[in-house]
C-alpha cells in the first residue's frame, strides 16, 4: 500500500511545469525562437562574479574535507555570521548568528516552520490569495488545515476585513510573501501596519500568538526605490524564511535560512522546534560549499537592469494592446487579467500560437495569467504581436 495523499501529489504535475516541459518539446519542433515560454520563474541574469570567483577560490584553496564535509545542522559558522552583519546593517534590527538556521532553500524552511509549528490536526494555516500554489502542499503535508484570503484584485494588497474574518482560535500562523508570486506585487508598510495591529489583537484574544511568516525570495528584487519593509520590525511575532535562489540566481544551489529573533515570542522554543522538524524532515546541513560562497557574498546584489527593461517593455506593451495588468514593482512576475473572464482557456489559446502563460486558479484567483518576464529581451519583444492576435 501506499499513501494517496503523496501519490495524488506525483501523479499530478503542477501546470507550471507541465507548460514549461511542452515548451521544451515544441522548442524542438518549431525552434526555441519560435516558443515563448513565461510559465518557469528561473533567473536569466548571471550570479554576481564574486560568487563563481568564490567557489573556485574555496575549491582550490580551503581544506577540501572541510569544504566537502557535514556542517552543523543550523549551517557553518561562517555563514550564519556573515548574514546576521548583513541583516543587522540593512534592516535596523541586531540579528545573531544564532537567529538563524541554513536550510536548502526557501521551500524547506518554511516547510519546516510550518512542521514545528504545528499543534495537531485543527491548526490551521493562512496564506493571502493569489499565492504560490506549494503553500497547500507544504501545509496540508505538514498536518495543518490550509486556509486562503482571497485576493484583493485592487490593488493586490491584503483584504484585512475579509483576513480578520478567518483568523480564528485555530489559525497558528499566517503566510505573506512580498514581493509577491506571482503578482509581483510589493505589500506597503501601510498594509503590513493594519495587518500587524489585527494579528496583535487575534493574538490576546486567543491566548497564543499568531505567527506572521514572511516569504522572501525576491526581497532583493525591486524596482524604483519601492520599500520592501522588513516585517519583524512591523510585527514582533514574525519569522522569516529566504533565500538565494533569486538573488544570487542560484536556484540550482538549494541555499536559504530561516531567521528567528529573539523578539519572538517563545523563539528559543521555536528555534529548537524548528531544529526537530528539520530532523523530522531529513533537511539538516545544507552543502557545505555554497553555503561557504554565500557568506563571502552576504553582501552581493543582483543588477537588476535587464529584469527593468523587461518589466518595462511587457508592462507597456501589453497595456498598449488593451489588457489590464497588475504594476509589478517587485520580483519578475506580471499578473495580467484573462481576456473573456477564463483563464484556463485563454491560456489554451496562447498555448496554440506557442505562449506559454500560467492560468491563475491554482494561486487561489480566478481569472487572471502569470508571466515570468525572466527571459529575453528578444522573446519579450517578439511575443507581443501574438498577445495582439490573440486579445479579444
Amino acid at each position: 500500500m501506499y499513501n494517496k495523499y503523496t501519490y495524488g501529489l506525483g501523479t499530478t504535475r503542477s501546470c507550471i511545469r507541465e507548460l514549461f516541459e511542452y515548451g521544451l518539446k515544441q522548442a524542438a519542433v518549431v525552434g526555441k525562437e519560435n516558443v515563448y515560454d513565461f510559465s518557469l520563474g528561473n533567473p536569466s541574469i548571471p550570479s554576481p562574479a564574486k560568487v563563481n570567483q568564490s567557489i573556485i577560490d574555496i575549491v582550490e584553496h580551503e581544506n577540501s574535507l572541510a569544504v566537502h564535509g557535514y556542517t552543523s545542522a543550523p549551517g557553518y559558522d561562517g555563514i550564519r555570521k556573515a548574514v546576521a552583519e548583513d541583516l543587522t546593517a540593512r534592516m535596523g534590527m541586531e540579528i545573531k548568528p544564532s537567529n538563524l538556521f541554513f536550510t536548502c532553500g526557501a521551500a524547506p524552511a518554511l516547510v519546516t516552520v510550518l512542521k514545528a509549528l504545528n499543534l495537531g490536526p485543527q491548526t490551521e494555516t493562512l496564506a493571502i490569495a493569489p499565492f504560490f500554489p506549494e503553500y497547500r502542499p507544504f501545509a496540508e503535508g505538514m498536518g495543518n488545515v490550509f486556509k486562503y484570503v482571497p485576493a484583493d484584485t485592487e490593488a493586490f494588497q491584503i483584504d484585512l476585513k475579509k483576513l480578520e474574518e478567518m483568523v480564528n482560535e485555530n489559525t497558528q500562523l499566517v503566510i505573506v510573501n512580498s514581493p509577491n508570486n506571482p503578482s509581483g506585487v510589493v505589500f506597503s508598510r501601510e498594509t503590513l501596519t493594519k495587518l500587524a495591529d489585527i494579528l496583535t489583537k487575534k493574538s490576546a484574544e486567543y491566548g497564543h500568538p499568531v505567527y506572521l511568516v514572511s516569504d522572501e525570495p525576491y526581497r532583493e528584487l525591486v524596482y524604483g526605490g519601492v520599500e520592501v519593509p522588513w516585517v519583524p520590525s512591523i510585527y514582533k511575532d514574525t519569522i522569516v524564511c529566504y533565500s538565494y535562489s533569486k538573488s544570487l540566481s542560484l536556484p540550482g544551489e538549494r541555499i536559504g535560512y530561516i531567521c528567528i529573533p529573539d523578539q519572538l515570542t517563545d523563539a528559543k522554543e521555536v528555534f529548537a522546534a524548528c531544529a526537530g522538524a528539520a530532523r523530522i524532515i531529513g533537511q539538516v546541513c545544507p552543502p557545505s560549499l555554497i553555503q561557504r560562497a554565500v557568506a563571502r557574498c552576504a553582501g552581493e546584489r543582483p543588477d537588476l537592469r535587464a529584469y527593468d527593461d523587461n518589466r518595462t517593455i511587457l508592462y507597456n506593451g501589453l497595456k498598449k494592446i488593451g489588457y489590464d495588468c497588475a504594476k509589478p514593482d517587485g520580483a519578475f512576475y506580471m499578473f495580467v487579467k484573462a481576456p473573456g473572464g477564463d483563464a484556463k482557456a485563454f491560456s489554451e489559446k496562447a498555448k496554440a500560437k506557442n505562449l506559454l502563460i500560467v492560468p491563475s486558479d491554482d494561486f487561489g484567483v480566478k481569472g487572471y495569467f502569470r508571466l515570468s518576464y525572466c527571459v529575453s529581451k528578444k522573446t519579450i519583444e517578439d511575443s507581443l504581436p501574438v498577445f495582439a492576435e490573440i486579445f479579444e
